[in-house]
């Protein structure tokens, strides 16, 4: 046997060392390419390959199995755990282990190569607890393995100590007074999940230590199976757990008043809205639908002297002409039918600060008629009303409408044209200010994840296809396609897969100068199944379209478990 070889990298010094002590647990590292750049002594042992021979090369090398060959799980989801292989020794023979493995990533979320874990089989059931509490400790992670009713039966040392309490004294705790009652108290969505055999992933939660102070975390959650030989007899529920300031990973996205964008288009826009501090002139905000003009506008409002007035939104388009005139200028009590009160209207609740007026290019020739004289004289009259009221407003108008044609086809005033289009500004569309995409994307999914109580990450597939879409809907489209994937995904990667029909598929469109390319998922129809697997997966597919892809459903049909299920489409990528 030779002695244990490493590609040298100072920052991973501290984790070989401790991985070193496992005894009976094979490890190697890879980089980003999946080349092999440290191999431990006991995985030698185990696959009886020199690390001399390996390094340097791709893991498939040293990992040679059948699994492997159908695509990496670390690279796809970030991690796998305990995933049972069959290797093919050098001597040829086979060798049945358990594989566990993390990716790890940069400062900037980008996976940098993978830490992962060997061990044989029939060692499975007997691992000793001190080599998981230093895997798990080297990798920031802590656990809770608790009965069905939800108390602890055992925690990590890390866990203990976080809390603040002996870790004899956590033994028996209701995991709800750890982890709280909103996730697990005794009537909690999350705790009818898992009796019902689902996981859930990436989940926001706050561990209270004995001094009242929270610990943000995140923590996925899984049954154990009855049948599971885990250490603790009666065990039905783990918990691993992480520190919230870790999945965050990076530092806050900069951003101007709100608007995330580092492009020389949109710092223009930036630096033209520092200069207008000062400045009260009408603003005519242009730009495609979803590109963020009322962002634009709210932070003209911000960044002006008129921030600590009220910033009021109007959008022209959603009311017919008779009810926006009303809401625009107010009306008196007997004006029209149904005008029981008097009523202002938004120009007098934005007085003092700024009226922001979108979609200005639907507004009807009559109502053009008065915010020209509104913007002219600075008053107006209330509907049903003969005395004028003076108003301090500064106008911002947007829309996505070409005005200066609108103008040429008679649609729209020339003169309330030019009052509006004093200083101009125009928000590109995404496509045209792609340099912005990968701050945007983390932007979004982590205001998105905050919303919705997850902590949400991308796989490299699904990041590669968001910045190859076009966008033609925009910063709006992206918001919604992430939710819509977010909704999607089982845990907290959200995978290409995930992502609404075609932006995985299509790439963008030539005209803009993109190459077109695609985004697959490697399935296994590229390989050669047994025809018993063949046979399976087809029962499988059948069982998905007869239940309209509900998996709980299906699984019925098929007369297993929703988690027997969900792991055989993840082995035949279904």
């Amino acid at each position: 046997m030779t002695n244990q070889q490493t590609v040298p990298e100072p920052a991973a010094a501290p984790r070989l060392e401790l991985l070193t002590d496992l005894a009976g647990v094979g490890w190697f590292e890879t980089d980003a390419q999946r080349n092999l750049t440290a191999v431990s002594p006991e995985l030698e042992r185990i696959t009886g390959f020199d690390a001399a021979e390996v390094l340097g090369k791709p893991c498939i090398s040293l990992i040679r199995c059948r699994e492997c060959l159908r695509g990496c799980g670390v690279f796809r989801n970030g991690r796998i755990d305990d995933t049972r292989l069959t290797l093919y020794r050098k001597d040829g023979s086979e060798i049945d282990v358990i594989r566990s493995g993390i990716a790890l990533r940069d400062d900037a979320g980008e996976i940098m190569g993978s830490l992962e874990t060997v061990r044989l089989a029939d060692q499975a059931g007997a691992s000793p607890p001190a080599q998981v509490e230093t895997l798990l400790g080297s990798l920031g992670r802590m656990y809770i393995i608790a009965d069905g009713e939800m108390r602890v039966m055992s925690a990590s040392a890390t866990l203990a100590e976080a809390v603040g309490l002996a870790a004899d004294a956590i033994t028996g705790l209701p995991v709800a007074q750890l982890l709280g009652d909103k996730l697990f108290g005794p009537d909690s969505p999350l705790r009818v999940a898992i009796a019902e055999g689902e996981r859930r992933e990436g989940l926001s939660a706050a561990l209270h230590a004995m001094d009242g102070r929270p610990l943000p975390v995140s923590i996925s959650v899984g049954p154990i199976a009855a049948d599971t030989h885990c250490g603790d007899a009666g065990a039905r529920i783990a918990i691993m757990i992480r520190p919230e300031d870790e999945t965050a990973g990076r530092d806050e996205i900069p951003s101007f008043a709100g608007i995330v964008g580092r492009s020389a288009s949109m710092q223009r826009i930036f630096r033209l809205i520092d200069l207008l501090h000062d400045n009260d002139a009408t603003i005519l905000v242009t730009g495609e639908s979803g590109t963020g003009k009322e962002l634009v506008a709210r932070a003209l409002h911000a960044r002006s002297s008129r921030a600590d007035g009220p910033f009021v939104a109007v959008n022209c388009a959603a009311l017919p002409a008779e009810l926006l005139e009303s809401e625009l200028f107010g009306h008196v009590r007997g004006a029209f039918t149904g005008a029981v009160r008097d009523r202002p209207g938004r120009f007098e609740l934005a007085d003092g600060g700024t009226l922001f007026l979108d979609e200005i290019g639907d507004l009807a020739p009559a109502l053009q008629v008065k915010l020209l004289r509104v913007l002219q004289e600075r008053t107006f009259e209330r509907v049903g009303e003969t005395r004028p009221r003076a108003v301090d407003v500064r106008v911002i108008a947007a829309t996505h409408i070409d005005l200066a044609r609108a103008v040429s086809l008679g649609q729209f005033r020339e003169d309330l044209y030019y009052r509006l289009r004093v200083v101009p500004i125009h928000v590109p569309p995404l496509r045209e200010r792609r340099d912005d995409l990968t701050l945007l994307i983390p932007h979004l999914l982590r205001k998105i994840g905050q919303r919705r109580g997850r902590a949400l990450r991308l796989a490299p597939a699904a990041f590669e296809a968001l910045l190859a879409w076009d966008w033609p809907g925009n910063v709006r489209e992206l918001e919604n396609a992430l939710e819509y994937a977010t909704a999607l995904c089982e845990g907290q990667t959200i995978h290409a897969t995930d992502l609404p029909a075609g932006i995985a598929i299509e790439g963008p469109s030539p005209e803009h100068g993109f190459a077109r390319h695609a985004v697959h998922e490697t399935t296994l129809d590229a390989f050669a199944l047994t025809p018993g697997q063949h046979a399976e997966v087809q029962r499988i597919r059948d069982a998905l379209e007869r239940a309209h892809y509900r998996r709980d459903h299906a699984a019925k049909l098929l007369g297993i478990s929703r988690t027997t299920l969900w792991r055989k489409m993840k082995e035949y990528r279904i």
